[in-house]
């Protein structure tokens, strides 16, 4: 049984954690910092930082918060947003940082992942992948970029297969149709990627209740489960999500 992974994602502008709805209506979190060593306390298995605006705003994620952010924990943290070079990765590794996340420059140059797995390593590697349905289709996504903003007329499946060949330690599929509803997570298109792939396939976009969680591994096949507003604001705790997996025949960390 594989044991499944715990990741509360803080999505950051300005040096802010923020939540939005379907990546839009931002509100003010509070101190990326705090907000991890908070996470650890309570047993989040690793973070995942994301500065949404980054690569829109075409600048690197904040360096420094996520020094700051990565000096006070002991568990991994995982930054995305605005990463376009190798160059780039060296500066969140050197800070601290244990995983990088690559999105829109990976989509724009895949050569990207090919030289950073075999630069750092694939399980430092991995790739973010934005989708939507496609128009009128209910079994086909579409990658988008910059922040979910453009669309790219890739297939989100075909782009995971190339992401898993070309060195990818990991996916990160989000849906842009679920982000932040808090309705469940897209199960369909996570059955679809946890089929077709060998690596770790994380869930996020839609967390609302224990269930939806658990169901991200029992229907959709995740090896992890990333959550933002029911943890930010409170409703779920790391720990409750943990003890409910338990209960429920699901491997976790202690």
């Amino acid at each position: 049984m594989k044991t499944v992974t715990i990741l509360p994602c803080l999505d950051i502008k300005d040096g802010r954690v923020v939540k939005g709805v379907q990546f839009v209506d931002l509100k003010d979190i509070g101190d990326p910092a705090e907000a991890a060593k908070s996470y650890e306390e309570q047993g989040a298995d690793e973070l995942v930082f994301l500065d949404i605006t980054a690569t829109v705003e075409g600048r690197d994620s904040s360096l420094e918060v996520m020094r700051r952010a990565a000096a006070g924990v002991n568990i991994p943290i995982c930054v995305g947003g605005g990463i376009r070079t190798v160059e780039d990765m060296a500066k969140y590794f050197d800070a601290g940082i244990a995983k990088v996340s690559v999105n829109t420059a990976a989509v724009k140059n895949p050569e990207l992942i090919i030289e950073a797995a075999k630069r750092f390593g694939s399980e430092k590697i991995v790739v973010a992948i934005d989708v939507a349905k496609f128009p009128g289709e209910e079994t086909r996504w579409e990658v988008l970029i910059n922040g979910g903003k453009t669309g790219t007329g890739m297939d989100a499946l075909e782009w995971a297969k190339k992401c898993e060949s070309l060195g990818a330690g990991a996916l990160l599929p989000t849906s842009k149709d679920t982000d932040g509803a808090k309705s469940g997570y897209d199960l369909a298109m996570l059955r679809v990627l946890t089929k077709s792939v060998k690596i770790p396939v994380i869930a996020s976009g839609g967390a609302g209740t224990l269930q939806h969680l658990l169901e991200a591994v029992t229907i959709g096949g995740a090896s992890a489960v990333l959550a933002a507003s029911v943890f930010h604001f409170g409703e779920l705790t790391v720990s409750q999500v943990k003890a409910f997996f338990k209960k429920n025949g699901i491997a976790v960390r202690d």
